[in-house]
């Protein structure tokens, strides 16, 4: 029997045997379906919740002063510790596995209008790094740069928020803003950005000026001075680093002020890195479980595929013995079994990875909550389950079909069904 007409053949059989060869079909293409959105699920958790943690910043590190509670050097402890424009070289020199160190400084009462509006926003300054380590895009002009910062020029970035408020239905790039009557020149306004975590406020609400301005021109309160700032931002070269670049800067910030490095009430960290790492700790498990559920899934399913193949043909025992008493090999018989079952695996693995693909594309149609980023399939979980439960259905198919040809083809004919 040639290729072409053995597989016409299987095709007639199929076709002769619908309702079976639907509910194989149908069982394997259903557990495809159900592991692609199940995996395509917990992804778009993932990524969702990943996303969400990098807009406050990626792998930051904010370094807040305190009040020491250990005693170090003969100084008591209660003491208050606050951070200096002196503590940076030192720092940046004994920090080599620190990407970036740089100073912030805010502040929440500085009269801001435009010639349009007023408004209440927090202030801060910084150095141009800041924009990267806190994931500040720009949604129009640009940020402060280096020569912004040397020169204490007065630009500032606006917030979208700070920017809708403050100027209206108005492009404000090129604008004045004025912060406690000094002019600044709005050079950038952020991009949108969705924010679940902060230690300061949303950055949507904020005016970002050159630490050199914002030195001059809004100094520290007491008990801080004209010297002092309020936090730290620290970023690791790597991921792999991060706990040697917190250790560091512990340490040098100790030494310059007098307090024991492994105090920390005297050098709170707010630390993303850790949460990051605590996250992934979490999907991990999340993803175990997943994959467990995924793999009883597909037991059950491969379950029912093998009853259904096996039974279907047990019931064609009697087929098999007159193809034998006509002079049909064992092979041949073996060949069509295998093909019915292949084909009926490909059949129904295509049009299950197509409808659970064709799901998560509808889906994803829809708004989603900032935490989800939608059902993001996974071309290896489809093909993983395609292939166990493919493996399945031609293995239950052929272990029937060798057994009942193996047989004496009287004894074959003689075979009931139901018996």
């Amino acid at each position: 029997m040639v290729l072409r007409d053995l597989i016409g053949d299987v095709l007639r059989t199929l076709w002769s045997h619908k309702l079976r060869t639907f509910l194989t079909m149908f069982g394997i293409a259903w557990g495809i379906i159900s592991i692609v959105l199940m995996v395509a699920a917990g992804e778009g958790l993932r990524k969702g919740q990943q996303t969400q943690a990098e807009t406050m910043g990626k792998d930051v590190m904010i370094v807040f002063h305190g009040r020491t509670s250990l005693q170090a050097g003969g100084t008591r402890a209660g003491r208050t510790v606050h951070w200096q424009d002196a503590d940076m070289g030192a720092i940046q020199a004994q920090t080599p596995d620190c990407q970036y160190t740089i100073p912030e400084l805010e502040q929440d009462d500085v009269r801001i209008h435009s010639n349009y509006n007023n408004a209440a926003f927090l202030v801060t300054g910084s150095l141009p790094p800041f924009q990267d380590i806190r994931s500040l895009g720009v949604g129009q002009g640009r940020f402060y740069d280096w020569d912004d910062t040397r020169e204490g020029r007065r630009v500032a970035f606006l917030g979208s928020d700070a920017a809708k408020q403050l100027f209206p239905g108005r492009n404000p790039v090129g604008e004045n803003v004025y912060l406690n009557d000094f002019p600044y020149i709005v050079i950038g306004v952020m991009a949108k950005k969705k924010q679940d975590s902060a230690y300061d406020g949303w950055d949507v609400n904020k005016v970002f000026i050159p630490f050199g301005a914002m030195r001059r021109d809004f100094p520290d309160k007491p008990p801080g001075t004209s010297t002092t700032f309020d936090q730290l931002l620290v970023t690791p070269k790597s991921y792999e680093q991060h706990e040697l670049c917190k250790r560091e800067v512990r340490v040098a910030l100790g030494q310059m002020h007098n307090f024991d490095p492994n105090d920390k009430e005297a050098c709170p960290i707010w630390d993303t890195v850790q949460e990051a790492k605590a996250f992934r700790q979490m999907t991990d498990g999340m993803k175990y479980f997943l994959g467990a559920v995924g793999v009883v899934t597909l037991f059950l399913g491969g379950l029912g595929v093998m009853n259904v193949m096996m039974v279907a043909v047990r019931e064609r025992t009697r087929e098999i013995g007159v193809r034998k008493a006509l002079g049909a090999p064992a092979r041949t018989i073996l060949r069509q079994f295998f093909i019915e079952a292949l084909l009926i695996a490909c059949l129904s693995g295509g049009i299950g990875l197509g409808i659970a693909f064709g799901l998560c594309f509808l889906v994803d149609l829809l708004p989603m909550p900032d935490f989800f980023a939608g059902l993001l399939p996974t071309w290896g979980s489809g093909l993983l389950a395609c292939g166990l439960l493919g493996t399945i259905s031609v293995l239950s198919a052929l272990y029937p079909a060798r057994k009942a040809a193996s047989i004496d083809p009287i004894e074959a004919l003689r075979f009931e069904a139901g018996g």
